[in-house]
């Protein structure tokens, strides 16, 4: 209250006239807003500076927890018009409206509201990045929903596969269906998602994006009559049968997003209500113009990490396995890895189902298993190709396995990816295809297991303190609250991060490097537990262990390490 109390009286005394000009004069002469250079002099916190500055106009002030409860009105208010004048007009419990703003100096916008607003619409003040991360949220709520404005009827004929995405294009598109489409994937790219599911519903077809690796919901196509002409119009851009609706498809197409060319791999699966479509974003960023912007250091990996990895990538012969839930990083990790011995003095060669970047200097052979291009075939294929290292995108069945194996044990560097939980499942993974354990142990180099992690946002982070459930829950003592070990922060939601709280994701890993002492236990059906023991003796660090100490350095949240990784 005190820290209120003074903060309030401060920006009285500041907002004087005196003090006003000059801030005005400063803020011309630097070619600044005025509450910009206000809010600078201050030196209060944005919370605080909004509560201040609401206090002095005598208007009330919303907090970021009160906008996550506001409904916009964006009748009164178009989006676009919001976020031009930075306010917005939101419902209130009586049925009128209110117009929340962070600039009471802007003069405009009073005048605007004058004319444009019932008279008397009481006025709100919110921090101008609480501001700013509300409107992002409802953008995303309605960015997918825009095509679906006056939507009640066909299709319309479908078009040809979709030659560029662009705001201009799909405005002009005669058909509402081909528009919802194409909105939708142009707000995905625009969002940074890795994934499109449209999910049918019993009223129609929900759209949700992967950002970050969580599920975001951005909206719903009403009507289960145009929810299947959208799953149709994505079956044809697919080249799928739109006739088959019991069985699962899968296809792929291709669009130009800002004369980028960027590949979408499309599986259709049969539900209870329709057909569910899920699309994963695979952008192919020519690394021509510059391949060493694929490194190590930009997965955000520890040095110790980047050291093991780039220690096994040197090694002349062998595997480099590296294993991981879908989406956590494994062909970014392998193809910096490559890119980082790639000098020209090397056969490299790559198959790959698909293939995600494109690497000069490189033969990179995408699977096509409609023409009979299978892993293994095209594997055995390379081998008569004189390589010197190679990369097997996916190890999916025990023939591929088989030929990898062998690969590594006849003079190859070969790099390749399998799902599994840990570095250790893998080898049970392995034992369960069917490879000869003492083959396996002999060729293996070492296994890295990685996770993608969100990072708390720069912007807006701040000290908390987690209940004591959430401790627990953690596998950690309650200890670790008293003794200063951990700097628990996590993001309020601001502009820069969309309101999410998180901005950007760092990889984490575990490593299994293999000594005579690992080999002799993994042919001897040693169980997990005892070869675990030993590897940590010799210096593995688990990906729980890991993922804590981003939580100690105040890097991400208890939260975000217990979606990703298991309590130990």
């Amino acid at each position: 209250m005190n820290d209120r109390i003074s903060g309030t009286a401060l920006a009285v005394a500041m907002l004087n006239p005196e003090a006003v000009e000059a801030a005005r004069a400063a803020a011309l002469g630097g070619a600044r807003a005025l509450i910009e250079v206000l809010e600078e002099k201050s030196g209060l916190l944005p919370r605080e500076f909004a509560a201040a500055l609401a206090a002095t106009f005598g208007l009330n002030c919303l907090s970021p927890e009160d906008l996550e409860l506001a409904t916009p009105d964006f009748e009164r208010m178009p989006f676009a018009e919001a976020s031009r004048r930075g306010a917005v007009c939101v419902q209130i419990e009586d049925g009128g409206l209110s117009l929340v703003l962070a600039d009471p100096f802007d003069r405009e916008l009073r005048e605007w509201a004058r004319f444009a607003l019932p008279a008397n619409t009481p006025l709100s003040v919110a921090h101008s990045a609480d501001l700013a991360a509300f409107l992002a949220r409802q953008e995303e709520a309605m960015s997918a929903m825009t095509g679906l404005l006056g939507l009640s009827g066909g299709a319309g004929e479908a078009t040809q596969a979709i030659e560029e995405l662009s705001l201009a294009a799909i405005t002009e598109d005669a058909s509402q269906v081909v528009r919802l489409v194409n909105s939708t994937l142009y707000d995905a790219f625009k969002s940074g998602a890795s994934d499109i599911h449209l999910e049918s519903e019993p009223a129609g077809l929900m759209i949700r994006y992967r950002v970050d690796g969580v599920l975001t919901s951005v909206g719903r196509v009403p009507g289960h009559a145009l929810a299947q002409e959208v799953i149709s119009r994505i079956k044809v851009m697919s080249d799928l049968d739109i006739s088959e609706t019991r069985v699962p498809q899968d296809g792929r197409f291709k669009v130009s997003v800002r004369n980028r060319a960027v590949d979408l791999r499309v599986s259709v699966m049969p539900s209870m209500f329709g057909e569910d479509a899920v699309l994963r974003i695979l952008d192919k960023r020519n690394l021509a113009e510059g391949s060493s912007e694929l490194r190590l250091e930009a997965l955000g990996l520890d040095a110790d990490s980047i050291r093991r990895i780039r220690k096994l990538s040197n090694e002349p012969y062998g595997m480099v396995l590296v294993t991981g839930p879908t989406g956590s990083g494994k062909t970014t990790t392998l193809y910096a890895a490559l890119t980082e011995i790639n000098l020209g003095k090397d056969k490299i060669v790559t198959i790959e189902d698909p293939v995600e970047y494109q690497l000069p200097g490189v033969l990179q052979i995408p699977v096509n298993e409609r023409k009979g291009l299978t892993f293994a075939r095209g594997l055995r294929s390379i081998l008569r190709h004189d390589p010197d290292k190679i990369l097997v995108g996916e190890i999916r069945d025990a023939d591929t396995a088989q030929i990898a194996v062998q690969s590594a044990l006849t003079g190859h560097l070969v790099f390749t990816s399998v799902h599994a939980n840990s570095a250790f499942d893998v080898i049970g993974r392995f034992k369960h295809m069917g490879v000869d354990p003492y083959s396996f142990v002999s060729a293996l180099n070492g296994i890295v297991a990685q996770r993608l992690v969100r990072m708390n946002c720069p912007d807006c982070r701040h000290p908390v303190r987690p209940d004591a459930e959430l401790v627990a829950e953690s596998g950690l003592d309650a200890d670790c609250l008293r003794d200063g070990g951990f700097n628990f922060m996590a993001g309020r939601g601001c502009g820069t991060c969309r309101g999410t709280g998180f901005k950007g994701r760092k990889a984490i890993a575990e490593f299994l490097v293999l000594d005579d002492e690992l080999r002799e236990m993994i042919i001897a059906n040693a169980p997990i537990r005892q070869i675990k023991q030993v590897a940590r003796k010799g210096g593995t660090r688990l990906l729980r262990e890991a993922a804590l100490d981003l939580v100690r350095n105040g890097d991400t949240t208890l939260q975000e390490i217990n979606r990703v990784t298991f309590v130990s």
